[in-house]
Order: C-alpha cells, then structure tokens, then sequence
C-alpha cells in the first residue's frame, strides 16, 4: 500500500498536504518547493470538505467531496457524462487520464455492466488512487500505467473498439503533447464503434482550443457538439456515425430520466447541447 507523507498545509494550518515523499524526508524543504513551484510532483489537499489533487499551487486538477466520494464535484466532469444521453448503455469505456479518478468512479459505480479502462501516463497521479477511493482493479475496471496516444494507437492496431472515449489528459503545462495532433484524433475516430461518441476535455488557451476543436473537425467530418462550462472548459463531443442527428425533443426526455437516475442535471446540458449545434454541426 502507498505511503504519504502527511503535513499540515502550509495555506492553511487547519488542512493538510498529502505528499509522495518519505517520512523522514526534510519537510521544510518540500514544502518550500511547494511554495516555490519548484515541486514536480501532484501533491494533494485536504480541507474540511474537500481532498483535491494538485498538479501545481494554481492548478487543481480535481476535486472530491470527502463525505461524499462518488460525486462528481465539479461541473465540467458533469458535462462530461452528456455523452449518455447518446449511448445509453455503452459496453467499454476508454478514459485517457486519471487524475483523481472523479469520472472513473462515476462510470464504475453507474454503468455497472460497463467495462472502465483508464490509461494514465504518470505513476505519481496513480499513486493516489487510494485517497481518492479509485476501485481496485478487477473484471470490468482497470488502470494502466501508459501514455494515453499510445494506447489508442495500439486499440487502432489491434481492431479494439468503445463505446465511448473520454479525454481529460492534461499535465501542470495543459494538453499533454501526444493527443495534440490530427492522427491522434483520427485514431480515436478508428476505434470507436459505429454509434460511438469521443468526450474530449479541453481548457487552457483560446488558440489552443481552437486548434484541438479544428482536429476533432476533421477527424470526425465537423460532427461536433460542444458545451461551454462556466468554469472555463470546454466539453467536445464528437460522433462517429456519419448519418447521426440530434434528436432534441427525445434527448430532453431521455435527460429527464438520467436527472432521476444520477442526480445530474442532464436537461440544463441537452439546453447547452442544442445551442451549440449551429456552430458546430453541418
């Protein structure tokens, strides 16, 4: 079982810093790198609701409910599960990156028919899994230590296919490298199955976005919709079947259902969803 070195936070005295450092290590020194930038680890937070995992002091790349572990806390990983208006019942997901592990959980826990492969390339955020309460690996959930655009090049390679795929896959500098590029989008395309559908996280620069958004365009022939988070995100869903339209009357009764069955607000999202279709459908 991992180990951490447990301080209290040098924020907030009352909270504390979880730390993938030896006990004995010299904890002034840590928490001076950690003050400083210079730290090159995650580390993670814990106040007196929330354990949130850091890639970096500005830069919270998720956030847990400790009372609540399974929640999905912040609204652009919410988003992120519009995807099940369109696959109601979706057999294998792919997620590229872990953090810690919000939509893993989620999925895990609500499509239990589903399988749940998650591919993260930096074992110190896998570290973690523990203090976010990730599922052990087993029959129908894993976590493989990979870069992300290689594993779905192999998939390609290999003739695998999913239902859906998710992409959070960001480092402390934003959109790692390898899933920046058209191939990488048109491989996702590949080894999606007919009715699939990619969900892709983008945030960060405006030009960016742009050029992640004018990728997914053309791998996916511009069927693209898009919701604008409030929080400064970006969610893209991209379908893989070319003859796939909207359905906005049956997809605002389908989110109904889903608001009961998950608490999420799928309705305010099927909104978001429509507005979006005229700029990126066609």
């Amino acid at each position: 079982m991992q180990t951490y070195l447990t301080l209290p936070s040098p924020f907030n005295p009352e909270d504390t810093i979880h730390l993938l450092e030896p006990v004995d290590a010299d904890r002034n020194a840590v928490l001076r790198q950690v003050l400083s930038g210079e730290y090159a680890k995650p580390f993670v937070i814990d106040d007196a609701d929330t354990r949130s995992l850091h890639f970096s002091l500005s830069l919270i790349q998720s956030t847990m409910q400790r009372r609540n572990a399974w929640a999905l806390e912040l609204e652009y990983t919410q988003a992120m599960m519009s995807f099940w208006l369109f696959i109601p019942r979706p057999r294998r997901i792919l997620m590229l990156g872990l953090g810690g592990g919000s939509l893993a959980k989620f999925c895990h826990r609500q499509l239990p028919a589903c399988e749940v492969c998650v591919v993260e390339i930096d074992p110190h955020v896998i570290a973690f899994r523990d203090l976010f309460d990730v599922p052990a690996d087993g029959e129908r959930f894993q976590i493989i230590e990979a870069d992300g655009a290689a594993q779905v090049a192999e998939a390609a390679r290999t003739g695998a296919r999913f239902d859906v795929v998710m992409m959070d896959a960001f480092d402390r500098y934003g959109l790692a490298d390898s899933v920046s590029s058209a191939a990488f989008y048109r491989q996702v395309a590949e080894i999606l199955s007919g009715r699939g559908v990619m969900v892709a996280n983008l945030a960060g620069e405006k030009d960016a976005r742009a050029e992640h958004l004018a990728m997914l365009g053309e791998a996916f022939d511009g069927r693209l919709l898009c919701i604008n988070v409030p929080e400064g995100n970006d969610v893209v869903l991209a379908f893989a079947n070319p003859a796939f339209e909207p359905r906005w009357r049956e997809l605002a009764n389908q989110a109904k259902e889903l608001r009961k069955r998950s608490g999420l607000d799928f309705p305010k999202f099927v909104q978001w969803l429509e507005r979006s279709q005229r700029h990126y459908w066609g």
